[in-house]
């Protein structure tokens, strides 16, 4: 290590700074285009038989956990999730690194399946869909920018507040028969949240550059 030099120091808090990754390709269209392109393919050739996870099946087929992130179960289920895929993550992978991105996405989706298994082990019935993913990102967003406006139906209130009922929605509908793995929702934006959490105690630690 070259010290030819004195050194001082600089002080620079992190948070509020946007992160300083390359704005170039978009991680959230990316995945889009992965998801509709797996659709598509489903479509033809239902691929969907070997990359959807069934929670009975986790130990012979484990790489459903993760491939089930990026199938759908119709026209529909494709086009919300996209959506909100496309409303949130544009948002917040403009406002964290991409690693930070990429791991949120995959961890919160695989967690989402392993929720579902562990409710229901011996379960035959297949889950695909990156709603678990999608609900990380809801969960970091609502650290991280609380007081951000959105819209649930017609009303507009904070990330925190539309957080808190996303979760007392998805809690309650996991005692309503239904075909929605609301345990795997409500992993996925667990997880968001703790995540977030981290991210923001990061941020707020000082950082000093050393300068020549």
């Amino acid at each position: 290590m070259e010290r030819k030099r004195s050194a001082s120091f600089l002080y620079q808090p992190m948070f509020g700074r946007r992160a300083a990754h390359s704005r170039g390709y978009s991680l959230t269209v990316s995945l889009i285009a992965v998801c509709t392109a797996a659709f598509v393919l489903d479509v033809m050739f239902s691929i969907s038989d070997y990359l959807a996870f069934t929670p009975a099946y986790v130990f012979i087929e484990p790489w459903t956990l993760v491939t089930a992130v990026f199938m759908h179960a119709g026209i529909e289920h494709l086009f919300f999730n996209m959506f909100a895929l496309y409303m949130f993550g544009s948002y917040l992978e403009a406002r964290v690194s991409r690693a930070q991105f990429l791991y949120l996405l995959f961890a919160a989706g695989v967690l989402g399946n392993v929720a579902y298994w562990l409710t229901d082990p011996l379960g035959t019935i297949p889950a695909v869909g990156a709603s678990g993913a999608i609900y990380g990102v809801m969960g970091m967003l609502a650290v991280l920018y609380p007081t951000l406006t959105v819209y649930v139906g017609y009303m507009p209130m904070p990330m925190v507040f539309a957080a808190v009922l996303w979760f007392l929605l998805e809690f309650t509908g996991m005692f309503v028969p239904s075909s929605i793995a609301h345990q795997a929702h409500l992993a996925g934006l667990v997880l968001g949240v703790a995540y977030g959490l981290y991210v923001k105690r990061q941020r707020s630690r000082p950082v000093y550059i050393w300068e020549r």
